[in-house]
């Protein structure tokens, strides 16, 4: 009877838990080492996380070689030439400016439009706006514009509607050497129409601005009025900047638009999918 009271007091007792494992320290690995497992590692993460786990880890970060590293590794020919771009317009070695390859590599300003919310898919977020007649609204597109994130459209009043964006280069991504480096090219887009039953003037001002806002060099576009009775027609004004003035730092992109007919509502022009975007210069 004691015996079998034993058992049971014995068998009750909780079995030993495993030990867990001692995870793996990548701190441990030969900085060439670190460097590849870290370049697959995503730029968020690098930015956000990675660079704060040491003082060593840091540095690698904050350092060139890592996102040199990523950038190689895109062998189309776009991205032969990007890193070709980067490479010879790198910031001065130990530049007090921290993590400016990091930014770029996250933000990917090259070859994407800088122009936030191009069509109205967020309403008037991100655009400084002045409202005509009964001001800006944003509408379904009559007529498909290819290529855009979203068939809506800002539409204009009886009077003159203003809307801008001025875009900050750097925030962006880019660096002053590069952006100085003569090798790059911004190029403009805009598309604008007008509903069948009623005409429409457009206007658009593009300025490249340097670090105190004085104007480098601009464009702008004053088509003919669209006239009314027009089958919903919508046309792209483009231009590319190229011979980029050293010391660019800002765009400003700024366009306005209105009926022909004096009509309260919203009959005017109807603006949609502005871009703009810097590219690789052609050699």
């Amino acid at each position: 009877m004691g015996a079998s009271a034993s058992k049971a007091r014995a068998s009750r007792v909780p079995a030993p838990q495993p030990q867990p494992q001692e995870g793996l320290d990548l701190s441990r690995l030969p900085p060439e080492l670190l460097l590849a497992v870290l370049s697959h590692v995503p730029p968020r993460e690098l930015l956000r996380r990675c660079r704060f786990v040491c003082r060593g880890w840091r540095t690698l970060v904050d350092g060139q070689a890592l996102w040199l590293l990523i950038l190689a590794r895109d062998h189309s020919a776009a991205g032969r030439a990007l890193l070709s771009l980067v490479r010879s317009c790198l910031p001065p070695a130990g530049d007090a400016r921290p993590c400016l390859l990091g930014r770029f590599c996250e933000r990917r300003p090259i070859g994407r439009n800088l122009i936030c919310n191009p069509c109205g898919q967020e309403g008037l977020r991100k655009w400084m706006v002045q409202h005509g007649g009964d001001g800006w609204v944003v509408e379904e597109n009559r007529t498909t514009v290819p290529g855009a994130p979203s068939q809506t459209c800002f539409v204009t009043s009886f009077r003159w509607c203003r809307k801008k964006q001025v875009l900050d280069l750097e925030k962006e991504g880019l660096w002053p050497e590069l952006l100085d480096s003569g090798k790059i090219e911004i190029c403009v887009s805009d598309w604008w129409g007008a509903r069948h039953d009623s005409g429409c003037k457009y206007r658009l001002f593009v300025k490249l601005l340097d670090a105190n806002q004085t104007v480098l060099d601009k464009f702008s576009a004053r088509p003919d009025p669209i006239e009314q009775w027009n089958n919903n027609i919508c046309l792209q004004v483009t231009h590319v900047f190229s011979n980029i003035k050293t010391g660019i730092r800002f765009v400003s992109f700024e366009h306005l638009g209105q009926d022909t007919q004096i009509w309260a509502g919203h009959y005017g022009a109807r603006v949609t999918n502005s871009s703009v975007i810097v590219r690789v210069s052609e050699p």
